[in-house]
């Protein structure tokens, strides 16, 4: 948490294409919405790596990067995240580069272990299953963006010297105690996979080691989010996210669904107990409720910043639902939150 007790608010958005819309449209919307968060006082807006799935568009993650950065001035742009074993270190540094020499202080690189597909696009993308090499994947990466030493061979150009910040994403503590044995900011994925949230925060902690990179551990945690005027109205807008989950289960593609009164009869009690797991840090209400349930988040989790998620069928109820989040956040804090795992860090955003 900053050093005034203020959690930063950022955007994570996967490209969403609505039922009966196009990936045009999409890329339109997440452009709209990365201007928008720019105003409304965002501090990242980060887009996530995705394959073979029919209704997220947001497979070239690093081409959809420099189109919101070209198109926004003060908002930090990155991955959230690259999955690092689809790709040689080397061509990501390069990207993350280049992406950093034109657009300089405002790029992110996060990186998860996933292969962000199923079987089969984890098979054509040759993604690397071996768990044992991530760590050496994500030393070869930061040997890349760090300054060329003298007589090294194989020089990242661009991107030697650039030290873009890099992130580790993930859903279990694997990731969370390799960010701290790094010394590199964390972000937990609770946003879709909760379960382990708290342990792995505390793993983090628990295991820092202070590095060139950070002195201090930073905590980043995944929020679903439906904001609306009301409880009422949220409720009835997060059906559409609910169904994608469940055609996510079900191995279905995964377009936005307009929502519904109600999700009886559309899924049974195994999948709804399903769903509902994966949602269970979801802020669904209209502005008091989300208040409330924000507060809480931070209380239990000391988060040093929250990024929000909202794949609403309607654009401009998409929009609100980021709106209304960033009101709260702005007009609410600093929190009077004294949870003891929270953890004071510079007021430079990273």
């Amino acid at each position: 948490m900053t050093a005034v007790g203020q959690p930063h608010f950022s955007v994570l958005d996967l490209a969403p294409v609505r039922v009966g819309g196009t990936i045009a449209e999409a890329f339109h919307n997440t452009l709209d919405l990365a201007r928008h968060a720019e105003q409304w006082g965002f501090t990242r807006f980060w887009i996530a790596e995705h394959h073979n799935m029919p209704g997220i568009a947001s497979a070239a993650t690093s081409i959809l990067i420099g189109y919101v950065a070209a198109q926004t001035s003060t908002l930090r742009v990155g991955s959230g995240g690259v999955m690092l074993p689809n790709h040689a270190p080397l061509v990501i540094a390069e990207q993350f580069g280049t992406l950093a020499t034109l657009y300089p202080g405002r790029i992110d690189l996060g990186v998860g272990r996933a292969p962000g597909s199923d079987d089969v696009a984890a098979r054509a993308l040759r993604y690397d299953t071996k768990e044992e090499n991530f760590p050496k994947q994500v030393g070869e990466l930061l040997v890349y963006l760090a300054p060329a030493r003298p007589g090294q061979r194989l020089v990242a150009f661009p991107g030697a010297g650039t030290n873009v910040p890099v992130w580790l994403l993930g859903s279990s503590t694997y990731s969370a105690q390799l960010a701290a044995a790094l010394g590199l900011p964390f972000a937990f994925a609770s946003h879709f996979a909760p379960a382990l949230l708290m342990e792995a925060i505390a793993a983090y902690r628990g295991g820092f080691k202070p590095s060139q990179y950070r002195e201090r551990p930073y905590v980043m945690v995944g929020v679903p989010l439906v904001a609306a005027e009301t409880d009422a109205e949220a409720q009835r807008l997060a059906t559409s996210g609910q169904q994608r989950h469940l055609k996510l289960i079900r191995r279905e593609p995964i377009y936005v669904p307009p929502p519904l009164a109600s999700m009886d009869g559309v899924w049974s009690e195994a999948e709804r107990f399903l769903v509902e797991s994966r949602l269970a840090v979801a802020v669904v209400g209209g502005p008091e409720t989300v208040q409330h349930k924000l507060r809480h988040l931070l209380q239990e989790t000391g988060a040093d910043e929250l990024i929000f998620t909202s794949d609403l069928y309607d654009h401009a109820l998409r929009l609100r639902s980021f709106e209304i989040a960033a009101e709260v956040m702005k007009t609410t804090i600093p929190w009077e939150v004294q949870a003891l795992s929270r953890t004071t860090i510079t007021t430079t955003v990273l």
